[in-house]
């Protein structure tokens, strides 16, 4: 018979969460279902972990992910009494150290030789709130001394206008189009441009801020795979690098992106925080239609708290500002997903749908999708036509959601997108009662759904 240790350092952490151990396994369960995997956790399972039993697979860090969440702080296998699997470290992307590079390279390579660790992280509420404790560590910083080249403005355009063409390949074909390559670019071509000579400091600033905006790129791929866990921890690092820039309004950019992603996933801890603070960090030092973007967000997390009337307020203000600068120049990494106007009636949509007007929410996506280049959007304007389909069947308007989803589905061919396999499952779903019924356009719409998730 096999004597097991108990497990001091689970059962004390179980006891502080204050969880019972029925609804610790619930809680499990909940995130193995967000990394893609069904577990069968229940009471007895909790229990024979705590009498030594070592959880199998990665259900260790499924466990360590859910007493994270509920405990408020980032909790790790090992702190768990459990022995990391292989030699991978689940803390990496997740803390924000003196170089931001440096917890990149491991990140990188992970995603190169195609660890699944990374690829199955949970997203971490504990993680969620690092930016608002972390404030000058990176920037305040001697920087150390510089070999290599001297870096100069023309290395600095080259970065942009690299990343600007992953970006467009990105939104023409999906998430996992180009995504190795763009590690292998940001990999060996940029963390050397961050760690050479500059010519004058601002010159440093700008190559940080573009390879920043790299690094979010990776971020919204891994986001638009599925993969929040890995999305995250490239958004934190994105956050570091902006914040090692000093550019004027970058980090809190990327706090509103972490704000975004914590709303899609219906984890709204912190989201209000963090929109508050990247509205702070932005209102008076960028032009107006870059507030526009930061303020639209706040109204969404405003009305995701209840605040109805803070919310409508916020929004209008946000559309108000897009046409009282419109010669302002927009910075580089504020045109993550086009042009202003469209993201900003994009998220005013989401506004209105958290707050039940969905005929306004509806015509908010409509223009949306209108305010995009379609060629080369085409991913995000689907999205956004699938979206105002939805608020349109919401009102009973079945013919019309039916030709929106087809404009929709005009878009999607040639993309690889998790987001867009899902909207179309999702759409086959709500098409199903009309199926039924004999309705002729749903039933029309739902073959060619069938042949669009058959070949995409």
């Amino acid at each position: 018979m096999v004597t097991r240790t108990p497990n001091q350092q689970l059962k004390e952490l179980v006891a502080e969460s204050g969880l019972t151990y029925a609804s610790l396994a619930k809680a499990v369960r909940a995130v193995a279902a967000e990394c893609g995997a069904a577990l069968r956790t229940n009471k007895s399972t909790v229990e024979h972990w705590i009498a030594g039993v070592t959880p199998q697979g990665d259900t260790g860090r499924y466990l360590a992910v859910a007493l994270s969440r509920r405990l408020g702080r980032l909790i790790t296998p090992a702190d768990l009494g459990l022995a990391e699997p292989e030699e991978e470290d689940d803390s990496i992307g997740l803390t924000l150290g003196d170089d931001p590079i440096n917890a990149l390279l491991p990140m990188w390579r992970c995603e190169l030789d195609r660890r699944r660790f990374l690829a199955t992280s949970a997203y971490s509420v504990a993680a969620a709130a690092l930016p608002l404790a972390y404030v000058q560590e990176i920037a305040d910083r001697t920087a150390a001394a510089r070999t290599g080249q001297v870096v100069g403005m023309a290395e600095v355009a080259a970065v942009r206008d690299m990343v600007r063409v992953f970006s467009e390949m990105d939104e023409r074909h999906g998430g996992q189009h180009g995504r190795s390559a763009l590690v292998q670019y940001l990999r060996d071509d940029v963390a050397p441009l961050c760690r050479g000579r500059f010519r004058t400091e601002e010159m440093r600033q700008q190559m940080l801020s573009a390879a920043s905006r790299g690094v979010h790129l990776l971020g919204w791929k891994s986001y638009d795979a599925g993969q929040q866990g890995l999305a995250q921890r490239y958004y934190l690092q994105s956050y570091a690098l902006a914040v090692e820039s000093g550019v004027r309004g970058h980090d809190g950019f990327v706090m509103r992106t972490m704000a975004m992603q914590g709303l899609k996933l219906h984890r709204p801890e912190h989201c209000l925080g963090l929109a508050e603070t990247g509205l702070n960090r932005a209102k008076g030092r960028v032009d107006a239609q870059t507030e526009s973007l930061f303020r639209v967000v706040h109204a969404h997390t405003l009305a995701k708290a209840g605040q109805r009337t803070a919310a409508l307020a916020e929004a209008e203000r946000a559309s108000t500002l897009l046409t009282a600068g419109p010669g302002d120049e927009v910075p580089f990494w504020a045109l993550a997903w086009g042009p202003p106007a469209a993201s900003v009636y994009s998220r005013n949509a989401k506004v209105y749908e958290t707050l039940g007007d969905y005929q306004t929410a509806a015509e908010q996506y409509g223009r949306a999708a209108g305010a995009r280049p379609a060629g080369t959007y085409a991913r995000i304007v689907a999205l956004d036509l699938v979206a105002g389909a939805e608020m349109q069947l919401k009102r009973g308007q079945i013919e019309q959601a039916c030709t929106t989803w087809n404009q929709a589905l005009d878009h999607m061919d040639g993309v690889r997108s998790v987001r867009t396999r899902k909207a179309v499952t999702r759409m086959r779903g709500d098409l199903a009662r009309f199926r039924a019924r004999g309705v002729r356009c749903a039933a029309e719409l739902d073959e060619r759904a069938i042949d669009f998730l058959a070949s995409a």
